[in-house]
């Protein structure tokens, strides 16, 4: 199963470097490995693409409290927190009538319908950041990228700099190919 000392493991086999027992083992690799992660690895690689593995549809009322502008659009609606990146919006449950007149302005949607169906890239803990739904070219993909991250970093590590690049993008390309939209 895929999960956290999984993924830095994959990294570190990546560059080439021995694994780690446990994540909180003192070596120089799993600090550097801690500091791309604590960058918010995870929502970056789910920026990448319209992952189906990540993907959440929501049902939004208007927001009443939320007063549109005097002019433009006459309904709100907050954006959930764990929002990446959109994949579709819609006027019906269905989602065969998309919605084309909306404006997305500071964590607020603005349209004329007073519910709205959201499709998006979601970080929350039982969508995109649930590792047991990343598909396993999506895990190697994020392997890869963080070993990509942090090799030029490590002092004394020899490595193809190249050769990762190319893995970097094969990785991602198949992880797009198999589950993005």
């Amino acid at each position: 199963m895929t999960d956290r000392l999984s993924l830095y493991n994959g990294a570190l086999a990546a560059m080439g470097e021995r694994k780690l027992a446990n994540l909180t083992e003192n070596r120089e690799p799993r600090y550097k490995l801690d500091d791309v992660w604590d960058r918010d690895m995870v929502d970056t690689l789910l920026e990448k693409g319209q992952w189906n593995f990540a993907t959440r549809t929501v049902e939004l009322t208007y927001s009443p409290s939320v007063t549109p502008a005097d002019f433009g659009h006459n309904y709100g609606f907050e954006q959930p927190t764990d929002i990446i990146r959109i994949t579709g919006m819609w006027q019906d449950g269905f989602q065969t009538t998309p919605l084309l007149h909306y404006r997305d302005e500071a964590n607020y949607w603005w349209a004329d319908v007073e519910t709205i169906y959201v499709s998006y890239v979601s970080n929350d803990a039982d969508y995109g950041a649930d590792f047991s739904l990343w598909p396993k070219n999506f895990t190697r993909y994020a392997e890869h990228w963080m070993a990509q991250q942090v090799a030029p970093t490590i002092a004394g590590l020899n490595y193809d700099s190249d050769a990762l690049d190319v893995k970097v993008i094969k990785w991602l390309k198949e992880s797009m190919a198999t589950d993005a939209m």
